[in-house]
């Protein structure tokens, strides 16, 4: 983000179906900005109904968000004048795509910012599309425990994306005692190179709320637009919210520093937003299930339960558009997770400082199952013309010979123990001792008791490991990296 704040137009559906209404929007909001100097933007949301709906769902006008999301559709067409109209007040513009096909225009379309809402923050099958490209992206968190923020941050850290966090409530309108604005400290905190943010649903009257995200530190802001008659938590372009208040009321709004425990309207609201898992092809009991399509409404297993982490097992048939329901799951994010507090727990242990800001890579050279049998795990704290790493080798954990045509290295044991093979020479090592590999010698090394290495070595590039056994060599999965691991 750039120094100045950026405040963001939500126009959601307050278009109406109407390519008109949503310029006039514009227009009165261009009248509205200028004597201020900050960053503008106006935000769409697009979406594909014949895509993000179950066909079989399309016409029931009962369900609420399906009845919205079909009388205010637009077109491709209309959606880039608005675009280009936004573009031509001199706004930034923002887009929130609802599936994967409108990720692929609002890229087609030019927009500035891509913007995740909430209930997509953990639909990993969107939030892979969005990570294929550059766009900077912002990404609402309500109602979402920390670890599954924690997921989504390091995703797109892992592939250098631009991200912005936005505190934010589920609930249309919040009232001000679940507005939870200490969480934008929390957020400051646990991502300081992120520029956080918070997006808005209290009442538009209300002035208090902006003004205590801003002294808390946010750098960007949302807030809902409209014409009316609108809903209760949209603010029209002209209308000045009230500051009377704000100070009394404050403390009640900044709420505590921890994760709040969103209430049962707001998880209500984000369930009902999730797109549900449905068959695309006939799955036969006992198949793993690949062939899958996410609309709405939800089903009881969600495009959130889905991730490369994640298998799921039919346990029944399952005919085409039914839901995924009846499965058995694999999850091997809670493996992952059990080898990070293995790994912190060592570390504790050895009292070696290890700067908690660099990414944890776990090398799992025959799976993530036999981690703990045959495996590493590795910090590199620098990576130039000279490395320096930190290697934890849990008790009993074997690393499977291999060797470096570049790099030479010098093993200093920090904590524990270690027994090392060289060239088909045998060592064993206690805490202070060095062990020097030149570029060539084949090494493979063990720890009866754990050990944490400090390893000096020249510039270190991931394709100069190569193994004796092959299978290690063809396998391109072995390495899952995490960061903000401590």
């Amino acid at each position: 983000m750039e120094n100045k704040p950026l405040f963001i137009f939500e126009m959601a559906n307050n278009h109406n179906g109407s390519v008109e209404l949503g310029k006039r929007i514009i227009r009165e909001l261009k009248e509205v900005t200028k004597l201020f100097d900050f960053r503008f933007a106006v935000k769409l949301q697009y979406r594909n109904l014949e895509t993000c709906i179950h066909p079989a769902y399309r016409n029931r006008m009962d369900l609420k968000y399906i009845k919205r999301f079909t009388e205010t559709h637009l077109s491709w067409d209309q959606y880039k004048e608005l675009k280009d109209a936004i573009v031509e007040a001199g706004f930034l513009s923002i887009c929130t795509p609802w599936d994967e096909a409108s990720v692929e225009k609002i890229v087609e379309h030019g927009f500035d910012y891509i913007k995740i809402p909430s209930c997509y923050l953990t639909d990993w099958p969107l939030i892979e599309a969005i990570g294929k490209h550059d766009l900077p992206i912002i990404a609402s968190t309500a109602a979402l425990p920390l670890d599954q923020i924690d997921r989504t941050v390091s995703f797109f850290a892992h592939r250098k994306k631009s991200l912005a966090l936005m505190h934010c409530v589920g609930e249309y309108p919040t009232p001000e005692g679940h507005l939870h604005l200490g969480q934008i400290s929390l957020l400051k905190k646990r991502y300081p190179n992120l520029d956080i943010g918070y997006s808005t649903h209290e009442f538009p009257y209300i002035s208090g709320p902006i003004q205590i995200a801003i002294a808390l530190g946010a750098v960007l802001f949302e807030k809902h637009v409209g014409i009316p008659p609108t809903n209760t938590y949209s603010a029209e372009p002209r209308e000045i919210a009230g500051w009377l208040t704000a100070a009394q009321r404050a403390f009640e709004m900044i709420g505590q520093s921890e994760r709040y425990t969103p209430s049962a309207d707001e998880l209500k609201s984000m369930h009902d937003l999730a797109r549900g898992a449905y068959a695309r092809s006939e799955i036969k009991a006992g198949d793993i299930v690949k062939d899958v399509f996410f609309a709405m409404p939800p089903a009881r297993l969600v495009a959130q339960d889905f991730s490369k982490y994640t298998q799921f097992t039919a346990n029944k048939d399952i005919n085409v558009n039914e839901p995924i329901d009846d499965v058995c799951a694999l999850n091997n994010n809670q493996a992952v997770q059990g080898i990070v507090n293995s790994v912190k727990s060592l570390i504790r242990k050895s009292r070696v400082a290890v700067p908690g800001q660099c990414e944890l890579e776990i090398s799992h050279h025959y799976g993530l199952h036999r981690f703990r049998e045959v495996g590493i795990a590795a910090i590199t704290v620098v990576n130039a013309g000279y490395c320096k790493r930190l290697l934890v080798v849990l008790p009993g954990q074997d690393h499977p010979e291999q060797w470096h045509e570049k790099k030479d290295e010098t093993y200093h044991l920090l904590y524990g123990d270690l027994n090392v093979e060289l060239d088909g020479a045998y060592s064993s090592h206690n805490v202070n001792d060095i062990v020097t590999i030149p570029h060539g010698v084949r090494h493979s090394f063990w720890s009866p008791k754990g050990a944490v290495i400090e390893e000096i070595s020249s510039s270190y590039d991931p394709n100069d490991s190569f193994y004796t056994d092959e299978s290690i060599n063809k396998n391109q999965n072995r390495k899952t990296f995490v960061s903000y691991w401590m």
